[in-house]
């Protein structure tokens, strides 16, 4: 099978120097991301468009146009049938083979591209191949200006294809071909969203933590960042830094008017991640502030904050209200990561300042020792977002069961999306979908008398989760790793 690919509008209507750019950079991260599924897939293409050629008999198709669906820069994906042109009967065969089961009740248009000297014209043949598909399928009929349906022909001198299913991309420009930012990420709904709308745009981004909430908060945090990572941005290798900001929060209490907590907190937040950023090479700050949702968000604070850096601040989701937050969260799944994220505000005021003065602010900062922010940015730690869970350590040891006994019950932890592409059934014992967010929650409602084996795919996961509810006294919890 063939998948061609048009890339988004606004790579279309570059300069021809930039849109070949671009167009490269699609390539090769199309290339390098599908090269993951099967080597043999080949990818190539032209100024406008991509081709990809799949290996017949893999069962490549299914997961091919879903990676594709998620790799920025990609407007459309349509599965092509490839075929030798003999004559215009044969191109209407082909097309009710493709058409006649989808065009009941529906109207239709045949669009055709022809490229090279035929001897007949390209209407000719859009009637020829409508009046087959007439004939054979109970369409309601041809409507050339609004159709349901459109079917799509191109013939190339000796070859023709037709375009079967099409398939929407994310749009925005090839992961890439923008400046590296460095974005802000707390792991809920704001900061993961934002993260992804900037790698929609093209940009690539480190991400980092500024860690309130100990070593639990944390994990949840990579869990996260690597999911968003592996599904839109694994195209290109980035880096998860982790900052230890519990004594930044503690000096802001002891040396603050309370009424400044949240400013100040977001202005020390942006201070070091300037000084990180420079670190990094990275051109610009991202957070996932929505005007006016906390006191620290009002138009006035953000300008208060903003002043701590003279690093660009990209705040994606500035003018976007929750509930349009959430709804992106839950299409790109991040919201079960983020419904069960706990909060760690760090610091409340009872009576937050809502319109802070720049100089009053400044004062109170004046009373904070700079030793305790600059102790915070040297002990931070960094990891390729690559090697993000394999670098988390589980609290203790926990037991591998190859062949699990017939009375124990297999806890499946992995993401929905991850589940669905390939299920695990076994033939004696029960299996239970509890993705790795939820488990703290329900595994207190299951029977305390059985034996959990909790399954992933690489066993990461897993065994890390296993460690945690060890240590939280669940004695009856051990991984399943089947034999490879």
């Amino acid at each position: 099978m063939k998948l061609l690919i048009r890339p988004a509008p606004e790579v279309a209507i570059k300069s021809k120097p930039v849109r070949n750019q671009q167009m490269r950079q699609l390539r090769q991260n199309i290339r390098k991301l599908l090269a993951r599924l099967d080597h043999d897939i080949r990818v190539d293409g032209s100024w406008d468009r991509v081709d990809v050629e799949l290996p017949d008999g893999r069962g490549l198709e299914g997961p091919a146009i879903d990676e594709l669906t998620r790799i920025p820069g990609i407007a459309t994906i349509q599965e092509i049938g490839v075929f030798p042109f003999v004559g215009l009967g044969d191109v209407g065969d082909k097309a009710v083979q493709a058409y006649a089961d989808r065009l009941a009740g529906q109207t239709f248009a045949v669009r055709v591209r022809r490229h090279g000297r035929h001897d007949f014209r390209s209407i000719d043949l859009e009637r020829s191949v409508g009046a087959a598909l007439l004939r054979a399928s109970d369409a309601s009929g041809v409507n050339l200006k609004h159709p349901d349906l459109e079917v799509r022909i191109e013939l190339n001198e000796a070859q023709f294809h037709i375009a079967h299913r099409r398939h929407e991309g994310l749009g925005g420009y090839p992961l890439g071909t923008i400046e590296t930012v460095m974005t802000l990420i707390s792991g809920g709904y704001d900061s993961s969203v934002a993260a992804y709308l900037m790698m929609r745009r093209g940009i690539r981004s480190h991400f980092l933590f500024f860690n309130l909430g100990g070593p639990a908060h944390e994990v949840g945090v990579r869990q996260v960042v690597h999911y968003l990572w592996q599904r839109y941005g694994a195209s290109h290798s980035v880096r998860f830094i982790s900052v230890p900001f519990d004594g930044v929060v503690a000096e802001i209490m002891r040396s603050v008017n309370h009424r400044h907590w949240g400013v100040v907190l977001k202005r020390q937040m942006l201070k070091a991640a300037a000084e990180i950023a420079r670190y990094y090479s990275a051109t610009g700050l991202v957070m996932g502030d929505a005007v006016a949702q906390v006191s620290s968000q009002t138009l006035t604070n953000l300008n208060v904050v903003d002043r701590a850096s003279d690093e660009v601040v990209l705040r994606p989701l500035i003018a976007m209200d929750k509930q349009e937050i959430i709804r992106i969260a839950r299409n790109i799944g991040t919201e079960p990561f983020a419904r069960n994220m706990p909060e760690y505000c760090g610091v409340i005021s009872s009576k937050p300042v809502t319109r802070a003065r720049l100089h009053r602010v400044e004062e109170d900062e004046a009373n904070l020792n700079p030793e305790v922010l600059a102790q915070a940015v040297s002990a931070r730690t960094d990891v390729m977002v690559s090697k993000l869970l394999d670098s988390v350590t589980t609290p203790e040891e926990v037991e591998l069961v190859q062949t699990p006994a017939v009375a124990d019950v297999i806890i499946d932890v992995r993401h929905p999306s991850e589940e669905a592409r390939a299920p695990l059934a076994l033939t004696n014992n029960k299996v239970l979908k509890i993705p790795f967010y939820e488990l703290s929650q329900q595994l207190s409602a299951l029977s305390g008398d059985r034996q959990y084996l909790l399954y992933c795919d690489r066993g990461t996961m897993s065994r890390m989760h296993a460690g945690h509810l060890r240590a939280d006294g669940h004695n009856n919890v051990k991984v399943y790793a089947p034999a490879a």
